[in-house]
């Protein structure tokens, strides 16, 4: 290991946590030394109470190791609630990053762009205060025992730590066969579960084709393979988890039967009683191992979400703040920008350049697989290019900070997703809703009317996914909330796929209207009815600008194109 390699940002987060582990160390050395309480009193109670057959003794000495139990307890509490303050602290720290992260994984496409991370921290988190992390707590307290089982006999002493290491090698012999199954199991619960998800998202395409019986017998196969491998992994666990009881039961048995036979060789410092002494020291110092070697399948599976969630958080790291830019105007410069899908290298822009002065309106035009939603990804900043820039105002869109950009910024992809929640939540963004500017938007896209007429007008639920509108509602509304406050600089992608000419002319209606106000459109599509309102044009083909020019030029060229296209080709002569 590099050691001047710095610590991850998970092993730095974790460690801010010393001072709560520090304390939960110090009440557990005191709570696992009043475990000897039950001893004493046996001690006192056969050495002072049997010989003077004084009442008031035995009275006495009972309070006492109660009041020790007692401790003991309240002890073991305020341990518990120290970790749980940990596991708090931790979420405070990391919650808001982890998800995060996530979100900017999934835009990247990298590994952990879904809700398994989550999962993974409130693992991590959760083990803060689990019994397994309080066991290793206790275990120095074992040295502790350790020691007065040596000042009973060196015999007994010896025996002890013999048994401390073989009870350590039956805790690695654990680790050696649960540790492949369990990660394999966790892979495939995963694989399961990203399964299951997709599944339920298409669930309308899966119930009108009846692919559901096919679609069940694949999940089936998945779930199975992380069963099998959960099973193996309990089977291992399981035996190795009695074969270690079955040695801390035996190894009390051997040192009360060896503590007898010292006994009787007068070899045993403190009389008969102290055989019976050294035989619960000896079952305390293997307390703690038979508890973490029994819970041993919660470190596997916390040590695997922590290795996840530390790649996550490496391969996503936090973006520094940015010096604060003053809002954009407009202006637009696409400078012969390559770029592939996130994770890939197979170029799907392929040096496109054009420019757009504030209040214009660019239409892209091209056949399906072109690169047009591509284009729009880098536009907004989503996508980086692997060479070339996307400018607003002079600045690179995607180092832009987005909660500075956001506000001035509007967008529709393709694929319209509300969220759960009101009309006007989805139309303000979710942020602080301005119930004017709410209305403005849905009167610019023709949604007004409609909305009072649901049944709590702007406070009307739109259902998981949007599901209480139709398609042609939901991407009037997400239109509505990509002009929400006027923004410097819209795209819209396919933004009348859904909507009928009522919709189309409310469309071209809003454009016309925000033009108006110097902001600037890039609209991909495939109907015409946009170009309208269009000033320029743009026509990708291939990934590559094929005609870029104002819009009545680049029309003119195209029909210029398609009528010599079908011209027929003259015939060549024939010889005799």
């Amino acid at each position: 290991m590099n050691r001047n390699k710095p610590a991850s940002e998970l092993s730095e987060a974790v460690s801010t946590l010393k001072p709560y582990f520090r304390q939960a160390a110090f009440f557990s050395l005191f709570a696992s030394l009043l475990v000897l309480a039950p001893s004493g009193y046996m001690l006192e109670v056969y050495d002072r109470v049997v010989n003077s057959r004084n009442h008031m003794t035995l009275a006495m000495l009972t309070l006492l190791v109660l009041g020790a139990y007692a401790l003991m307890e309240v002890l073991d509490w305020v341990r518990s609630q120290i970790m749980h303050e940990a596991a708090m602290a931790l979420d405070r720290r990391l919650s808001g990053r982890v998800f995060t992260a996530i979100f900017e994984a999934n835009l990247k496409r990298l590994p952990g762009g879904t809700a398994q991370p989550m999962n993974d921290f409130r693992s991590v988190r959760d083990f803060l205060f689990a019994p397994v992390l309080l066991a290793v707590m206790e275990a120095p307290v074992s040295l502790v025992f350790l020691v007065l089982i040596f000042a009973i006999s060196p015999v007994l002493g010896w025996f002890a730590v013999v048994s401390a290491i073989i009870q350590t090698f039956v805790g690695w012999l654990n680790e050696r066969s649960t540790q492949p199954p369990l990660l394999g199991a966790n892979r495939s619960a995963i694989a399961a579960q990203q399964y299951a998800d997709g599944t339920l998202r298409n669930a309308q395409v899966i119930e009108s084709m009846g692919m559901l019986r096919d679609i069940h017998r694949r999940w089936i196969e998945k779930q199975r393979e992380f069963l099998g491998l959960q099973a193996k992994a309990s089977d291992y666990a399981g035996f190795y988890q009695a074969l270690s009881k079955f040695w801390q039961t035996t190894v009390s048995s051997a040192l009360l039967g060896l503590g007898a036979w010292l006994m009787l060789r007068n070899e045993l410092n403190g009389g008969a009683a102290y055989m019976i002494v050294g035989s619960i020291l000896g079952g305390r110092v293997l307390a703690p191992l038979i508890q973490i070697i029994s819970q041993w399948q919660t470190v596997v599976n916390v040590r695997t979400a922590y290795g996840r969630l530390d790649s996550l958080l490496s391969a996503v790291p936090v973006r520094p703040p940015g010096m604060a830019l003053p809002a954009p105007q407009g202006q637009l410069l696409v400078e012969s920008v390559v770029a592939a899908a996130p994770g890939t290298q197979v170029p799907i822009l392929k040096g496109v350049h054009f420019a757009l002065q504030p209040g214009e309106v660019l239409a892209v035009v091209g056949p399906s697989a072109s690169g047009k939603t591509t284009l729009a990804r880098l536009l907004v900043g989503l996508w980086p290019s692997a060479s070339g820039k996307v400018r607003l105002d002079g600045v690179d869109v995607y180092t832009w900070s987005k909660t500075e950009l956001g506000p001035h910024i509007g967008y529709l992809p393709q694929g319209v997703e509300l969220f759960e929640g009101s009309v006007a939540e989805n139309i303000a963004r979710f942020g602080e809703v301005d119930q004017s500017k709410v209305e403005a938007a849905a009167h610019a896209v023709g949604l007004h009317d409609f909305i009072l007429a649901l049944p709590e007008g702007y406070d009307s639920p739109v259902g998981r996914d949007g599901a209480m509108l139709s398609g042609g509602q939901r991407q009037r509304i997400a239109l509505a909330r990509a002009i929400y406050g006027n923004p410097t600089f819209v795209v819209l992608d396919e933004p009348n796929s859904s909507l009928d000419e009522q919709g189309d002319a409310a469309l071209a209606s809003a454009i016309t209207q925000l033009k108006s106000r110097g902001t600037t459109f890039v609209i991909m599509t495939h109907r015409t009815s946009v170009l309208a309102v269009a000033d320029k044009m743009l026509v990708l083909a291939e990934g590559q600008t094929k005609l870029f020019g104002p819009r009545d030029e680049v029309l003119q060229a195209l029909s210029e194109a398609a009528a010599k296209a079908r011209q027929p080709t003259s015939s060549a002569p024939v010889s005799a």
